[in-house]
């Protein structure tokens, strides 16, 4: 049953309201004061609150508004008043109120405002709900040192609209810090929407961006609204942004500034009111020094600079982690979690986890498929591990990779022509680059410090099928 709070200090409304609400089969929770519905909401936090405007007390109306935006971001709030202007309502608004009702109230209005207040608390949870299924809940497991600075920055940042960059190796949850700085922020009711510029084509990267208008180019059936026009009031997440070529730079530094945007064949100017939020796992500095990267955009993305350290440097994180990912099995399967030995624990706090946190829940999903419910053992760990042999090795060894390739070379060493001698060794770098990007042919593009439409041809002309690499 749907519990109501209404916290307003005249006897009369809060019957009445109260009396409507109860015929309703809502459960209703009365305050006369703001200081008291603070304190209730901490005791346990209801689906809906209204909330008086003209409260007296230490907390009017609008300071319980913001309060409760502190205590509990999530519970709609709509506010009610009989002698309140146009700007209360938008003070009100701005502070994150759902509604605002003017007095007398009447059945149909109050009913209306908690049923669509309802249905938005509702869908917040769903969405939290499939962001956490997803991985990006939001959740930061870990309590090093290093983590510990990380949770202090979001907090110090988040509160404000300055652009971020969050810098990092591949797997670090740089996608999770940049959607925890939006919920901790003002626009956290507003969209979160994600960019990934490594796999926009290049010739497609304005119509992703800005939208485009029917008929623009060829194949444009339809008008399309870009992620700007998307994010709109919300949060723009940029990933691997390091990987935009210089037109897109160019066009991404235009929107920053002017703070509006043109879809693509259209001629109309529409302004966006969007928060920045950047990612990448490249070197932007050393990029702009061998000009690959535009240095007054670099300027503009990285107002606050935040680094992600790597999971070889929170090793006290591993065992708070291995549980949060078997914890999620659990969640998603059903089964039952494995119960992991000290032997098995140690590995994995010793392995220097070069794909960081994203190979580590791999491995734990791997192990709990594997042993549903059973004990995992140093040798289950051993046997899943890609342990990396050459550190043990003498340092006239070649790695496996040099192996592959000098094998590649010395094939080559046949009557074939150079075009099958070459063909053969590209075959090779390529389906290494793949089997090392476990098939993801845009990771594999970066480790080859090509574009995807590139590699994708010459995939198909050497006949490589990427999936079975």
């Amino acid at each position: 049953m749907p519990i109501v709070l209404i916290a307003d200090d005249e006897p009369n409304i809060r019957r009445m309201v109260g009396a409507l609400l109860s015929g309703e089969g809502y459960e209703v929770a009365e305050t006369p004061s703001g200081v008291e519905a603070i304190a209730r909401v901490k005791e346990g936090e209801p689906d809906v609150a209204l909330v008086d405007l003209m409260m007296p007390g230490e907390l009017d109306g609008m300071a319980t508004l913001g309060r409760l935006r502190d205590v509990a971001p999530d519970l709609p709030v709509i506010m009610m008043s009989g002698r309140a202007g146009l700007a209360d309502a938008v003070k009100a608004t701005k502070l994150g109120a759902f509604n605002f009702l003017e007095k007398p109230l009447t059945p149909e209005g109050v009913l209306l405002a908690v049923s669509s207040a309802l249905e938005l608390r509702q869908t917040r949870r769903v969405a939290r709900a499939l962001r956490a299924e997803l991985g990006f809940g939001g959740q930061m497991v870990g309590k090093s040192s290093a983590m510990n600075t990380v949770r202090q920055m979001i907090a110090r940042i988040a509160p404000t609209d300055a652009r971020v960059l969050i810098m990092g190796e591949s797997g670090t949850g740089k996608e999770l810090v940049a959607s925890a700085i939006h919920d901790g922020s003002a626009r956290r009711e507003k969209p979160f929407v994600r960019v990934n510029c490594a796999a926009i084509p290049r010739d497609l990267v304005e119509s992703e961006m800005f939208g485009h208008e029917r008929g623009a180019f060829t194949g444009a059936t339809q008008t399309r609204i870009g992620r700007f026009e998307l994010a709109h009031r919300g949060t723009l997440f940029l990933d691997e942004v390091g990987d935009l070529g210089p037109d897109a730079q160019a066009k991404l530094l235009r929107a920053i500034e002017a703070r509006e945007i043109q879809r693509v064949g259209g001629n109309r100017v529409i302004r966006t009111d969007v928060r920045i939020i950047s990612a990448t796992n490249h070197d932007l500095q050393r990029a702009v020094r061998a000009g690959t990267f535009r240095e007054d955009l670099y300027f503009r993305l990285q107002v606050i600079p935040l680094e992600i350290p790597p999971l070889r440097e929170r090793g006290d994180d591993i065992f708070e982690l291995v549980e949060h990912f078997s914890e999620q099995f659990l969640q998603r399967s059903g089964q039952a979690k494995p119960r992991w030995r000290s032997d098995a624990l140690q590995l994995l706090r010793d392995y220097p986890w070069p794909g960081n946190v994203r190979e580590l829940a791999n491995i734990v999903e791997r192990l709990a498929i594997l042993h549903p419910g059973a004990e995992i053992t140093g040798q289950h760990v051993e046997d899943v591990l890609i342990v990396d042999r050459d550190e043990e090795a003498p340092p006239t060894t070649p790695t496996r990779g040099q192996k592959q390739i000098g094998d590649a070379l010395e094939a080559a060493r046949d009557s074939s022509s150079l075009a099958d001698k070459l063909d053969r060794f590209e075959r090779t770098v390529i389906a290494r680059a793949l089997a090392d990007a476990g098939g993801n042919v845009a990771d594999a593009a970066r480790r080859l410090q090509t574009d995807r439409p590139n590699l994708y041809r010459r995939i198909k002309r050497l006949g490589i099928n990427a999936t079975r690499v």
